[in-house]
Order: structure tokens, then C-alpha cells, then sequence
């Protein structure tokens, strides 16, 4: 069985919806490890903006999860508790199933994704995971809007957003790409390459993890439709 990574996203609309979705940070915990095949799996905030900034986004939260297949991925995403939960209070959700096909670092001091020989001609999805050290978090706040920025003008980007355990400490970027080229030609260039010059010659992060993933499949939409719709058009 090929390992399989799940992202669900979650935007709530109200006063009571997005304090609920924010109470679910600690309190959907225990219901989360009893679900029947999951493995590692992370409750993310967001960042507001174009996605990754240092200002909360109260209306939208996402769900990381690993599951031994497709098939447990896809089923447990949709019916099990945690996951009915946030589906039935939120105003509109999307989940995204992915295929590891490069990881390297930790997360939680864990290799959580497995790699497998998954090999895909079409979109693919990039994930970034950095503990911050307190030391450079205004250089590090500084350089990262501009990132984002330029990821959101990109008209080649399917989807992006930032995301984190922890604001302002624990970071994730994702971003979906259309193939290879468009995604490497992203992070050779720019605000992104000279952030990455910058991260090794000042030590940014205490720990990090870079993955790569094939997208599989997914189910619902994110502002109307599905953020993939665009590459099948293609």
C-alpha cells in the first residue's frame, strides 16, 4: 500500500462558527487520534492576506492527515467524527488527496510522509513545514508576505495558501502547481530564492521539512469550485 496525504480546508462563516472552528484547535484532539487508519496528522490555522501573513485568519482552518491508501484517505476524510464535525459547520470545504513523491526534514521531530514511485504529468503540490526561531522572526515576517505576494500573482499557481500549528512560529506554505517546470521555475527566481539564500546563511528554522506530492484527486471547492478545475482545462 502506497502511503497516502490528505489537506481538508475549512472556511467558517460567523461569530459562533469561527469560534467554534477555533476551540476545535485544542479541543478536537482526542477525537482526531481515535480515528480508525489515520497516522501523523496536524489541526492548522491560517495565515489572512494572500495566505500566508503574520495576521490570523479566524474564518479558515485546515486538517493534515496521513492514511495507509486512497481509498481509507478518501472515506475516513468524509465520514469519520472529527471530520463530519467540521464539515457540518462549515460554509465551504475542500480536500486534496496527494502522493508523496520527495520528502526531506522533519516535522515534530518525524519523517511523517513516506515517498513513494508515484510519478504524475500533471499538477503537483508543494509543502513547506519550518519551526521559526524566535531570534529572526521579524527578517523571517519581513521577506515572507513578499513570497506570498509573488505566488499569488502568478497565474500559473492552482492554489497556495500558509497555514501553521502555531502563529508566528510553526509556518507551513502549500501550493499547487500545473507540472514541474512551472513550480521549479517559481523557486529559482525571485523573493523565493533569495528567502531560501537566506535561510541557510542565517539559520532561520530550527527545524524544516520540504515535500513534494502528485495530486490525486479531491473532492469539494474552495470560492465557488475546485482549485483544480483550471488544470483540467488545460
Amino acid at each position: 500500500m502506497n502511503q497516502v496525504v490528505t489537506l481538508s480546508f475549512y472556511r467558517f462563516d460567523g461569530f459562533r462558527a469561527r469560534a467554534w472552528a477555533f476551540a476545535m484547535m485544542g479541543l478536537a484532539r482526542p477525537a482526531m487520534a481515535r480515528v480508525k487508519g489515520i497516522g501523523f496528522w496536524k489541526l492548522c490555522g491560517s495565515g489572512s492576506g494572500v495566505g500566508f501573513t503574520p495576521i490570523p485568519n479566524l474564518g479558515v482552518y485546515a486538517v493534515l492527515a496521513t492514511w495507509p491508501d486512497a481509498e481509507t484517505a478518501s472515506r475516513q476524510t468524509e465520514t469519520a467524527a472529527p471530520f463530519r464535525r467540521y464539515q457540518a459547520r462549515a460554509a465551504e470545504s475542500w480536500t486534496v488527496l496527494l502522493s508523496p513523491t520527495s520528502v526531506k526534514g522533519a516535522w515534530s521531530g518525524k519523517t511523517p510522509f513516506k515517498e513513494t514511485a508515484t510519478r504524475s504529468n500533471g499538477a503537483l503540490a508543494a509543502l513547506t513545514r519550518a519551526t521559526i526561531r524566535p531570534s529572526i522572526l521579524a527578517r523571517f515576517w519581513k521577506r515572507v508576505p513578499n513570497i506570498s505576494g509573488v505566488i499569488g500573482r502568478d497565474e500559473n499557481v492552482l492554489f497556495k495558501i500558509g497555514v501553521g500549528e502555531i502563529p508566528w512560529l510553526h509556518q507551513v506554505t502549500f501550493s499547487i502547481w500545473p507540472d514541474a517546470q512551472t513550480m521549479a521555475g517559481f523557486a529559482r527566481t525571485g523573493h523565493h530564492a533569495e528567502a531560501i539564500r537566506a535561510v541557510r546563511a542565517e539559520n532561520w528554522f530550527s527545524e524544516e521539512l520540504y515535500a513534494r506530492f502528485a495530486v490525486l484527486s479531491d473532492r469539494g471547492t474552495w470560492n465557488g469550485v475546485s482549485p483544480l478545475t483550471r488544470q483540467e482545462l488545460t
